[in-house]
């Protein structure tokens, strides 16, 4: 008995012995956490000499530098997921396995499945340098049961700022003393909104075609495009039309959606689910609709928000090729469709869209069927790519900045955008003085 129980731990050992263990690192959090783990254990069930720890590291911001810590530590993850504005970094890092490189050696995987919407973010100079994880853009999500109440029709959200602008009049309650009862319309003080409504415009944010056929040198926002959005932000707030958040403050202008306090909201796609849950609980009736756009405006579309998986250099073969497996399998159209129903993240994979089409699924879920169809409709330019910038965390601060002065009366909407401006080419030009040589 005692040598069948030894034989057997020696067994055990040699097994555990050899697993490849994996480290992917994420910055989603809330319900997503639990979530990404059920997926991670299914693929560790797949693959039973493949072990993930999977770890929460915080927000895309603490995530990157979390990953720059530990790179410069000499222990960093195998996987990581950063966002969309970190490309330029992680590319000048050098510090990543580019995916177009295990591609060409994997002749499995068909690159061909996958939204040219999505693969057009993350290709820079025609190379796949990260694989597509987790994609979404703004939609405008209303208050069909507010909207009605207002006299306004639930079937026909704003389509311009004009409208915008008419309806979140109307669909502000003031009480005898002036406080507002029930505003028109937030969104986080955030800077991808800015961001996208260029975008919208057909209109870049930086030279060299957005940076996309070469390194920005400066920022070129300040223009009719740029100023038409401050503006509109500005009488919205200015009127009390509008309710401002904290800076970056996602949760804090979906609770004020959820609880009524105001009629409309414009956030990320990947709240989808939680929106739907949400005006079920508080007992209203969702719409969701494409964001509007100016009267007369050049029509470009949104921009890829959200993250992608990086696998990073410098791990044994054995590892990187688990970590390989690993971003395959999370960009699967099974994973794509499990992770697209939970959050409201678009799948990144036509397969998967034809799979929910045949299901049957955008019938049933037509909020989730907005977010894509806006993503698909997109005039595909260099301005709705989205921008490369190496600075991009830098200018985002710099461009809520910008509004918080706007905001606080310190500078009129265009002296704030000339501000930011400005200061958004100084961090181009100090952070190209230090990686464009």
């Amino acid at each position: 008995m005692k040598k069948l129980l030894v034989i057997l731990m020696v067994t055990l050992a040699i097994l555990s012995m050899a697993k490849v263990k994996i480290q992917f690192w994420h910055a989603m959090g809330g319900w997503r956490i639990d979530l990404l783990k059920s997926m991670a254990n299914e693929f560790m069930k797949l693959h039973p000499d493949i072990e993930v720890d999977v770890q929460y590291t915080g927000s895309y911001h603490d995530t990157l530098n979390k990953l720059i810590a530990a790179v410069k530590a000499g222990n960093p993850p195998d996987v990581v997921q950063i966002y969309d504005i970190g490309t330029q970094v992680m590319i000048d890092g050098g510090i990543a396995v580019p995916i177009q490189d295990l591609i060409d050696k994997d002749k499995s995987f068909d690159i061909g499945n996958f939204l040219d919407q999505v693969l057009n973010y993350y290709r820079v100079n025609g190379k796949l340098y990260s694989m597509p994880f987790n994609s979404s853009n703004p939609i405008l999500y209303y208050n069909k049961t507010l909207f009605k109440k207002a006299g306004l029709d639930p079937n026909h959200p704003p389509r311009t700022f004009k409208e915008l602008l008419e309806y979140a009049k109307k669909l502000t309650i003031k009480d005898k003393d002036g406080n507002i009862v029930q505003a028109g319309i937030t969104w986080p003080l955030h800077s991808w909104f800015f961001e996208q409504f260029m975008a919208v415009q057909n209109a870049p944010l930086v030279d060299n075609n957005n940076g996309r056929t070469g390194r920005p040198t400066k920022a070129v926002f300040d223009n009719e495009a740029g100023r038409r959005f401050f503006r509109l932000w500005y009488e919205l707030s200015k009127n009390g039309w509008m309710i401002n958040t904290k800076r970056e403050d996602w949760t804090g202008a979906r609770q004020l959606f959820g609880s009524q306090k105001v009629a409309m909201l414009i956030s990320s796609t990947s709240d989808v689910a939680l929106m739907m849950k949400l005006a079920k609980e508080n007992g209203f009736e969702l719409g969701t609709a494409f964001l509007p756009r100016p009267e007369g405006a050049k029509r470009g579309g949104v921009a890829i928000g959200g993250g992608s998986l990086w696998i990073i250099a410098g791990h044994p073969k054995e590892e990187t090729e688990a970590a390989w497996e690993f971003v395959k399998f999370m960009a699967s159209p099974e994973q794509q469709i499990k992770w697209h129903e939970g959050t409201g993240y678009f799948p990144i994979r036509k397969d998967a869209v034809e799979m929910l089409m045949n299901q049957g699924y955008y019938a049933k879920y037509p909020h989730h069927l907005t977010a894509l169809l806006q993503l698909l409709l997109s005039e595909q330019t260099y301005n709705t790519r989205g921008a490369i910038i190496g600075a991009f965390p830098e200018v985002r601060q710099i461009v809520e900045t910008a509004v918080e002065k706007m905001l606080n009366g310190e500078m009129t909407p265009d002296d704030a955008l000339a501000w930011a401006q400005a200061q958004a080419t100084k961090a181009i030009q100090d952070y190209n003085e230090l990686y464009a040589h």
